[in-house]
């Protein structure tokens, strides 16, 4: 998301899209109802994320319709994670709110977020406390949440719910890939942003079909994985492929040693234990993992050098307006 890219506004409101062809009047309707509440300016930006059933053509009406309309139409499916990250690309405001198309989130509940943001935090995520799901779906929810939280150590209720606030600061830069668009409190509560929720109004779907399937789950805690990887170890991927490599050359080592243990004080030939084969795997294993985090290690200067990125984030700067170089 670059930040060349603000004019100003306010706010930027993404929707990503897929076959939602019949909600999209009802939720252009309550979009218009719902934000100039906030005294703000605001920009739409709805994301059609290679929908087959003739959203193109009716977004093109809505756009033409509304000047604070803007339609990014996607050449395929790309998931709604891409769809949330094309739409931040281009957002203008200073205040980005996704929330998803199919109408469950209530644009009411955007003026409740932005007072909340505006308590001196820089997420506001939505809970779905009442959920209007079936109860399956909505255990493995709660389960899935309380996973998260342990693993990352950033306690929301809801990390699935889309409809969230975020200062566009907080998110600067910020890429998303797989499943990632949940994560997004996560990233900013790593760079000292401040994150907190609050309850949300949940509507059940009255028209089109759940894009969700119980195979989200496996992404999820893959992506989880990553980020937390990304998270703790981007700029020192050598402490983890090294203690890994450290951990098999000890393995390698106790495993030679009790391999000439049994040799010389038990008799045993070493044919007959996998002692020294597992000594052997292991120190190679060790010698790969540390290779590998030197690599890591060269890629990851490559990548910050290259790009003149900076390895920490400075929140904000106070000088003496006495000073020689005082702008």
């Amino acid at each position: 998301m670059g930040s060349d890219m603000s004019t100003g506004l306010d706010l930027s409101v993404v929707i990503p899209l897929y076959n939602e062809a019949d909600n999209l009047r009802p939720l252009h309707d309550a979009l218009a109802q719902a934000l100039p509440k906030t005294s703000r300016t605001f920009e739409i930006i709805l994301v059609n994320d290679g929908s087959r059933d003739g959203s193109e053509e009716l977004l093109a009406e809505i756009a033409a319709s509304d000047q604070t309309v803007r339609v990014l139409n996607l050449r395929r499916n790309f998931g709604q994670t891409a769809a949330i990250m094309a739409g931040l690309d281009h957002a203008r405001g200073n205040i980005i709110v996704p929330l998803d198309g199919d109408l469950q989130n209530d644009p009411e509940d955007i003026p409740a977020l932005l007072d909340k943001l505006e308590e001196g935090y820089d997420v506001v995520s939505g809970w779905r406390k009442n959920r209007q799901d079936d109860n399956r779906r909505s255990f493995v929810s709660r389960v899935a949440n309380r996973i998260i939280s342990m693993i990352s150590g950033v306690h929301l209720h809801d990390y699935g719910c889309t409809l969230k606030a975020y200062r566009r600061e907080v998110i600067e830069g910020v890429r998303l890939y797989g499943e990632m668009h949940r994560f997004v409190p996560i990233y900013a509560t790593w760079q000292g942003g401040r994150v907190t929720e609050i309850v949300v109004n949940h509507r059940p779907r009255t028209a089109g079909k759940s894009k969700y399937g119980f195979n989200r789950i496996f992404k999820v805690v893959f992506d989880l994985m990553v980020v937390q990887f990304l998270m703790r170890y981007d700029t020192k991927p050598i402490y983890v492929f090294g203690l890994v490599g450290a951990i098999s050359i000890l393995i390698s080592f106790l495993g030679g040693l009790a391999a000439l243990y049994l040799r010389f004080f038990e008799g045993t030939s070493l044919i007959q234990t996998p002692l020294p084969l597992l000594s052997a795997l292991t120190f190679l294993t060790g010698v790969i993992c540390i290779l590998m985090g030197l690599m890591a290690e060269l890629l990851v200067r490559v990548y910050y050098e290259s790009q003149g990125k900076a390895t920490y984030l400075i929140k904000r700067t106070s000088d003496s307006p006495d000073r020689p170089d005082a702008g």
